[in-house]
Parts: C-alpha cells; sequence; structure tokens
C-alpha cells in the first residue's frame, strides 16, 4: 500500500516529515512520498527552504531502521491547465522549478490585486510573488526535467472545485500533448475524501495508472478520524518485489487499485485477482436431516466487503445482499433443494468498480 501525495511543514503542511513517516507507520503503508509544493511555499519566512529536496531527506533519514520505502517526490503548482502535478522517483527536485526575479514587472500588477483581495501582510508578499514568478515557467519545462530524471508523473485533483467549479474533471488540450509525449502516466480518481467518476474514465481512456492519495497536510488523525473507523485512501501498487524500482516499474504499468472509503477501485485485470485472493468460500456439510446447507465466506482484507447474490439459490437466514466484514467471516444456510457435492456462488460486488457504475461479480467454488 502507498501514499504517494502528502505535505509537511517544508510547503503548505503543518508536521515535520518524521511525523508523516511515524504515521505511515502506524497505518501499516509501505510506501511514502513527501511531495511539497515547489512554488508555494508559505512558510518561506521561517523555514526558508532553499533546497526542496529537504524533506525527503529529512523522512528519508527517519525512515531508517524502519521497513517504510520513502520515495522522492514533489508537486509542480500551476494554475489550470495544467493544475497541480506530482513526480515522483526524481533525483532533485531543484531542477524542477525556476524563478526569474527580472520577470517581477510582469506579474507585479496580478500580485498587487491578490494581496489587496486577500488582505496580505508585507511579508506575505514574499511568498505571492515567488509563486507567481515560479508560474511563469512552462509547465512542459518541468515535466520534461521530470522525464529526463525518469519520473512518474500523475495528475493531482482534477475534481479539485477550486481548479474545476462544478467538480467534474475534463482532459485538456495541454493535458493530451503530455500524455501523448509521455510527460504524464497516472491520474488522481481519489484525493482526501473525494472520489472523480469522470477521472476514472479519464483513466481508462487514456490508459492512465489509477492513483488514490490522502494528500495530508495535517495530521492524519485530524483528516481521517480513526474513532470513527476511517482511514486514509492509498494506491495499492502490484510490484514484483519489495524495491524501488520494482515499485516504479509497476506503476509505468499501470498495475494498481484505489482503497477508499472500503471501497475497491481498478482495472479488472488487477481487481479481479486481489477479489480472489480476499473472499473464499467453505462448506460444514448439510444441516442434518435436511438438504440445507451451510456455508462459510471470509474475508481476509482490511475492508468490509458487500456482497449482492447472483445464484439461483437463495439463503435460509439472509436476502441477497451479504456484508462479510473486514478480516472474519459470516455463515450462511443455503436451500439448495437437491443435495449436491459442488456448488458455485455468483455474488456482485458493491464496494468494487472496474469502471464508473460497474462492480465485478466473482465465483466462489465449494466442494461439499
Amino acid at each position: 500500500s502507498s501514499d504517494l501525495h502528502t505535505h509537511s511543514v517544508f510547503s503548505d503542511g503543518h508536521v515535520w516529515p518524521n511525523i508523516r513517516v511515524s504515521e505511515a507507520e502506524k497505518d501499516t503503508i509501505d510506501v511514502l512520498a513527501i511531495t511539497e509544493h515547489l512554488e508555494y511555499q508559505p512558510h518561506t519566512n521561517f523555514i526558508p527552504n532553499e533546497d526542496r529536496n529537504a524533506a525527503y531527506l529529512e523522512a528519508k533519514k527517519a525512515s531508517e531502521g524502519t521497513d517504510l520505502i520513502v520515495i522522492a517526490g514533489s508537486e509542480i503548482t500551476r494554475e489550470m491547465p495544467p493544475g497541480h502535478m506530482n513526480a515522483i522517483f526524481i533525483r532533485d527536485a531543484n531542477k524542477l522549478f525556476y524563478i526569474n526575479k527580472d520577470q517581477l514587472p510582469e506579474v507585479k500588477e496580478i500580485i498587487d490585486e491578490r494581496a489587496k483581495d486577500m488582505n496580505l501582510r508585507e511579508e506575505e508578499m514574499v511568498v505571492i510573488e515567488k509563486f507567481a514568478l515560479s508560474n511563469l515557467w512552462p509547465a512542459v519545462e518541468a515535466l520534461i526535467e521530470t522525464k529526463k530524471q525518469g519520473a512518474f508523473v500523475f495528475w493531482n485533483h482534477p475534481m479539485w472545485d477550486s481548479q474545476a467549479p462544478d467538480g467534474v474533471a475534463r482532459l485538456s488540450d495541454m493535458h493530451k500533448d503530455f500524455i501523448s509525449q509521455d510527460l504524464m502516466h497516472g491520474i488522481e480518481i481519489v484525493n482526501t475524501d473525494t472520489y472523480s467518476e469522470e477521472a476514472f474514465q479519464i483513466a481508462l481512456d487514456n490508459n492512465l495508472a489509477l492513483i488514490g492519495t490522502s494528500d495530508v497536510h495535517n495530521l492524519i488523525e485530524w483528516d481521517y478520524d480513526a474513532y470513527k473507523n476511517e482511514h486514509r485512501p492509498v494506491t495499492l501498487i502490484f510490484a514484483k518485489r519489495r524495491t524501488e524500482e520494482s515499485i516504479r516499474e509497476a506503476l509505468f504499468d499501470r498495475r494498481t487499485v484505489v482503497v477508499y472509503k472500503d471501497k475497491l477501485i481498478g482495472r479488472s485485470d488487477d481487481l479481479m485477482p486481489l477479489l480472489e485472493s480476499i473472499l473464499s468460500a467453505n462448506s460444514d456439510g448439510y444441516r442434518k436431516g435436511t438438504r440445507i446447507l451451510k456455508v462459510g465466506i471470509s474475508n481476509n482484507s482490511s475492508s468490509n466487503m458487500v456482497l449482492k447474490n447472483l445464484s439461483e439459490v437463495n439463503f435460509v437466514d439472509s436476502d441477497d445482499f451479504i456484508v462479510v466484514p473486514k478480516n472474519g467471516s459470516v455463515e450462511l444456510n443455503i436451500k439448495t433443494l437437491d443435495k449436491l457435492k459442488n456448488l458455485n456462488l455468483q455474488f456482485e460486488v458493491l464496494n468494487a468498480l472496474t469502471a464508473p457504475k460497474q462492480n465485478p461479480v466473482i465465483e466462489l467454488e465449494i466442494k461439499i
């Protein structure tokens, strides 16, 4: 499991990078990227952050002696288009942004307007100036550098209402160019507590990796209340080995499934094997003197699985809708009419998606 979009005080987050490492360990996250905004540095008066690799280096140091894999990343921050984009597996974040102070007159009018609208203090003007100047450097130039560094790049929160006021993710001509030039490889279909069907479809139509992230800025337990059984969104990466290179390879091969609010979202080729490994069924045989079969359905995942019976058989003690608790099981009594030696149960998995509004169907074989 991975969280590939997080922040610390080295941009607009509110914790030191070592806290992100501790949180990831507590949440049994395997792969973490702290992806600071390169251009937006609201704490710059207190943390100058001249080296944009600093957050990664701090997190990497904090992860020593743990099983957590910390990978280098940054968030390239622009207005739409293209919006915000994360680059991970980078080698040097400092090469992904550029500021030319000689261009200040070009942005002076915009800066003055924003300062007036936002009632900014003088020290906050420095933040806005740097952000405005850095945005003059074309995003494509930053992405060309990410490609040189071998980075994996994904589009962040395309459904974010600050950049998509109607909440609908739409692929711009600029994004299409990025895809055709192999500069963009994935898209967030889930960010914090938002899910975008449109982004999911964009991913399927354009062969982009499905990504889900916390985009956490505060303490993770502030943003996701553990006492209410909430958990951060994560991306499951089906890597062949537990190494950075293998994880990178899996992302470029689009081998991912997103976990979001007990939902599993992925392409059929990735999601079906996962469901088949999660759900299983067994039988203790028929109840004595009856043709009612005792069946147990087990779920070895950390998400409740919501199933709808599509089989021809009916249950004695349930309707067609079943919830199999996380890391648990349910017992069913099935009316088979005749005594059978084998039974195949078909279920639609209602908390899983292989495309927008499309739930997968799984078959569980039972030997009696």
